[in-house]
């Protein structure tokens, strides 16, 4: 799978199309996208196809956290919010409050691997024990059958959905501990866990690579482990999957249709098996 650990930085990307028209016509056809970076690459992706066929569309695609995208879109600052959770109860109170008409639509669904330095001898983890590392309840690999090496523990910011998705469903709406290292992009985690010998941390199942190695997890208190895949995805043996959403405000439905309507037709279905998620139809 094809890294993405440019992706280090916030990443920004736009494409301009259309050359010789003028800013008036441009700016009438320009989209932007902004929000989570689970989402980012699969944005990125349909985003440059969709604009191959359709010349005087532009379309910028930003990243920063689903919370960053949901806050940019309640504000009027960007046409699509890009999530990797649902809308918190706060978030929807307030786009009431605003009188905004908000549709949700799910685009892909993303196996979260759990992810350690390939050198690490430890294979397999049970959800209570990733609790246990997250919580800062367990330190040291030795007591997980490892080595005697520090646990160094990488999670995204807390504006990422991401971070309240493993929250919730991996370490039982538990808080993370004091020592947790928050990383501002999902490819800072990877580069990071790569270059540490104890490093554990989550990702997107688009982000990974050869320098990072995902563990089997097990909900079933070690009774069965399932590694991350498309295929234990798709199947849902795999236990930490979350479905990816684009959130936009129903008055600009004429203005993000066409290219919503790509992004869930086959060909754009097929460019989310490409990012590495699981396609929806």
């Amino acid at each position: 799978m094809k890294s993405l650990i440019s992706l280090f930085v916030l990443s920004i990307f736009l494409i301009a199309c259309g050359g010789g028209q003028n800013s008036e016509s441009k700016s009438s056809k320009s989209i932007t996208l902004k929000g989570s970076d689970t989402v980012l690459p699969l944005g990125q992706k349909t985003s440059e196809a969709f604009m191959a066929v359709n010349k005087d569309v532009s379309i910028a695609v930003v990243g920063g956290g689903s919370g960053t995208g949901v806050t940019a879109l309640m504000d009027g600052n960007t046409d699509i919010a890009m999530s990797s959770r649902d809308l918190k109860s706060d978030e929807k109170l307030k786009f009431q409050e605003k009188q905004m008409n908000i549709e949700i639509v799910t685009l892909a669904v993303d196996a979260l691997a759990v992810v350690v330095n390939p050198k690490n001898t430890v294979s397999k983890l049970t959800r209570e024990q990733l609790e246990g590392i997250f919580t800062g309840t367990i330190t040291n690999w030795k007591e997980l059958g490892g080595e005697d090496l520090a646990i160094v523990v990488y999670s995204r910011e807390n504006s990422s959905g991401t971070y309240e998705f493993f929250k919730e469903h991996v370490m039982d709406k538990k808080n993370y501990a004091s020592s947790v290292l928050n990383m501002p992009a999902t490819g800072a985690i990877v580069q990071s866990i790569s270059q540490t010998a104890g490093a554990i941390g989550y990702i997107g199942l688009a982000y990974m690579s050869p320098e990072v190695k995902a563990l089997e997890v097990s909900y079933d208190q070690g009774t069965t482990f399932v590694g991350p895949s498309m295929e234990s995805a798709k199947n849902k043996t795999y236990p930490i999957s979350r479905p990816l959403y684009y959130i936009y405000d129903v008055k600009n439905s004429e203005k993000v249709k066409s290219y919503l309507d790509y992004t869930l037709s086959e060909a754009g279905q097929k460019l989310v098996e490409e990012v590495g998620y699981i396609p929806i139809n």
